[in-house]
């Protein structure tokens, strides 16, 4: 389906990120679009929509089929988003889909100046468009290679940035690793969603793995980023690594790479972390963090610049987790994508302007002259003594449903200090599953003077628990 003239947004702004995109909306002149990928009509779309429109720009829509109790509803809504939707007749994009796609835009004459998608399992297939697009960009080839934990770990570990170690998870090497008296974690080898992670115990079965590796297969919205194929018809199967536990605190690091420089916009403390049997929910996050020092900061800049290097990542947004120990920084994962939840809001209430999707999105739309951009990115981002910019402080917490019925759902107004986004992303009546990986709920953002962060924090915390009010049927499992 296609709608013609539908953005209405002023062709000669610079956008929401106040970064000047050199060159894309010069004299009012039609600029051309951004090609948005969608997984089942969803990932962060409407998000997307709206940063690309705020810079004058038409928003193109390529986006895999919709579960079945979206088919009726969310191709309408993304036309209400896009200049031109295209879904497909399968719950996953192909390199094949893409393909086809760019050719029917560029036979149309429609002029694409870049693609993105936060989805992380199409974001190869972004790398594809780009490199068809001449947009500096990851290679194609790269992203497979960071999805894949178990080379990466070791890989790091050559390199001297990572202490652990990871090895296939066998039947074997499970019941190795249980008797080896160590702490160990499990994971899918690429994985998304914390689908399937957690800490190995005695108590770990194989059936386990399988059940959870049955659950992926099943799983509409992410069985295509935990499978890996041998060719056409394949079902795929959902490999798992084990490997050496990661002591510390969690933290993760924002970061746009432009031409081999990388600028970490944000530091993300993660303040509750659960892990449970079959995942880890990442709680709440403050910015910037609150147990570390400018020279600990320093040197978890230093190291993501290290890691970033060795892999040979030279463009694009990453979301670097990593932990930190009185033995130093040590990574859990490197996303080549912008952090999930409220990463990217926070990101803007921390610059006071952009997010992290508009740098994100800034950084590819002035690739080839990028001198602007870099001025602005270089403000905003950590100096390289640790030092924050901004003068702002974030707090955010997410809210995981549990298995059972909703009753009843909605947001709190009874709190210490009014946020400034509240979403719930749950209604009464949905029906929550049991599964292995995180079902959100809703998230919940505030802002703060860095100031008085230390201040206000010891309330916040304990009352944010209650941002989020839900009650459930009496059959909760």
């Amino acid at each position: 389906m296609s709608k013609e003239n539908a953005g209405g947004a002023d062709a000669g702004g610079a956008g929401a990120g106040g970064a000047d995109a050199e060159g894309v909306n010069a004299g009012g002149v039609d600029a051309g679009g951004v090609l948005l990928l969608s997984h089942v009509g969803f990932s962060f779309l409407e998000d997307l929509a709206r940063t690309v429109t705020a810079r004058g720009l038409k928003v193109y829509v390529l986006s895999s089929l919709p579960e079945p109790q979206h088919q009726g509803s969310r191709p309408g809504a993304l036309a209400d988003l896009a200049d031109d939707v295209r879904v497909t007749t399968d719950h996953v994009l192909t390199p094949q889909d893409v393909e086809d796609h760019l050719d029917r835009l560029e036979a149309a004459g429609t002029s694409v100046l870049c693609c993105l998608t936060v989805w992380e399992g199409y974001r190869h297939l972004m790398a594809l468009a780009n490199a068809r697009l001449g947009v500096p960009d990851l290679d194609e080839k790269q992203v497979p290679e960071l999805r894949d934990k178990l080379t990466l770990r070791n890989r790091l570990a050559d390199a001297g940035l990572s202490r652990g170690r990871a090895s296939a998870l066998t039947p074997e090497t499970l019941a190795a690793r249980q008797a080896d008296g160590g702490r160990h974690f499990v994971k899918p080898v690429s994985g998304i969603a914390s689908f399937g992670t957690f800490p190995l115990t005695s108590d770990t079965t194989w059936a386990d793995l399988e059940r959870i590796a049955a659950e992926a297969h099943a799983d509409t919205v992410y069985a295509g980023a935990f499978t890996t194929h041998q060719g056409p018809g394949d079902p795929g199967v959902v490999d798992f690594l084990v490997e050496d536990y990661v002591p510390g605190r969690e933290f993760s690091f924002e970061v746009i790479v432009v031409d081999d420089e990388p600028h970490v916009v944000a530091v993300h403390e993660k303040c509750e972390v659960t892990e449970t049997a079959g995942t880890v929910l990442e709680n709440a996050c403050v910015s910037p963090p609150t147990s570390l020092s400018r020279e600990e900061t320093a040197a978890g800049i230093r190291w993501v610049a290290n890691v970033l290097f060795v892999l040979g990542l030279r463009w694009g947004c990453f979301h670097v987790e990593a932990r930190h120990a009185p033995s130093g920084w040590d990574l859990i994962e490197v996303n080549p994508r912008v952090g999930g939840s409220l990463i990217s809001p926070s990101v803007a209430e921390l610059t006071g302007g952009p997010g992290l999707l508009d740098l994100w999105l800034d950084s590819l739309l002035t690739a080839h002259r990028p001198a602007a951009y870099l001025r602005t990115l270089k403000s905003l981002s950590y100096a390289p003594d640790g030092t924050p910019r901004s003068a702002n402080a974030t707090f955010f917490r997410v809210f995981f449903a549990d298995p059972g019925t909703i009753r009843a759902v909605g947001p709190n107004d009874d709190l210490p200090l009014r946020p400034v986004l509240s979403q719930v992303l749950l209604k009464a009546g949905d029906v929550v599953e049991s599964s292995s990986r995180e079902v959100f709920l809703g998230q919940v953002l505030w802002r703060m003077d860095r100031a008085d962060r230390d201040t206000i924090l010891p309330e916040l915390l304990p009352a944010s628990e209650r941002a989020i009010e839900i009650a459930y049927e009496t059959e909760r499992g």
